[in-house]
């Protein structure tokens, strides 16, 4: 790999940016190409849109057919993770599950009566309010973002920041009543009503759960959804 395109590769992982280098198998001639910005090289969008895109939804490298050549891409994906505001009943079963379908945990709750170490052992943990911590840790397109603390003065701004800042999930706790309330709310701080549809509410796909736990189920099955199903921004859209 060259020096240049390996400085690309890097820059755009550190900046979590989904990113992957194209190479010629015959000649080795290489490209990078980082989701969301106009392709530039060998390769035509044109003709290889599909596989580009389809390389960025899977996250896996596979050899595409360009204009009867074979070119491999080499895909790097950020981690996807989950950001759950609340550290509730839902959030522990969120812990559980988090980590056996492979993304990161971090639950933010200013309530330090809930937001304890013994209540969530092992898990990225931080009693403090969103604004504050969402400040230094910034949501991105990779993440998903659940609010589940029924409270709108926690909920509010970290939903407000995650449509803002177009994380590939947002979903809410509550009833349609309560969510009709929220989108009053939200639209007091200048979303777009087209930003605020986005927010999957009641939260989680419907299977009829109950328990935090099935809620938590339902909340992970609806994420994972929404990542397979996620738009992918740029590559000649």
């Amino acid at each position: 790999m060259r020096l240049d395109h390996l400085a690309e590769v890097n820059k755009a992982r550190a900046a979590r940016r989904a990113v992957i280098l194209a190479t010629r198998i015959e000649g080795g001639a290489a490209q990078v190409i980082v989701e969301g910005d106009v392709s530039q090289g060998f390769l035509s969008e044109a003709h290889l849109l599909p596989d580009v895109q389809a390389a960025f939804a899977s996250g896996k490298s596979a050899l595409a057919d360009f204009e009867g050549e074979a070119v491999f891409l080499n895909v790097h994906l950020p981690p996807p993770r989950i950001v759950a505001i609340g550290a509730v009943h839902i959030s522990q079963a969120l812990a559980r599950l988090a980590p056996i379908i492979g993304y990161d945990l971090t639950i933010i709750d200013p309530r330090t009566a809930f937001a304890t170490p013994e209540r969530f052992e092992g898990t990225d943990l931080v009693a403090d309010w969103p604004e504050d911590v969402l400040r230094t840790r910034p949501l991105d397109a990779y993440t998903a973002l659940a609010a589940v603390t029924h409270d709108p003065k926690i909920d509010d701004f970290a939903l407000a920041e995650a449509l803002r800042r177009g994380c590939f999930y947002v979903g809410a706790l509550g009833s349609r009543k309560t969510h009709a309330k929220r989108v009053e709310r939200l639209q007091a701080q200048g979303l777009t009503p087209e930003q605020i549809a986005r927010i999957r509410a009641p939260i989680g796909l419907d299977i009829g759960a109950a328990s935090p736990q099935e809620i938590a189920l339902a909340i992970v099955a609806e994420i994972v959804q929404a990542f397979r199903r996620r738009a992918i921004s740029g590559a000649g859209e």
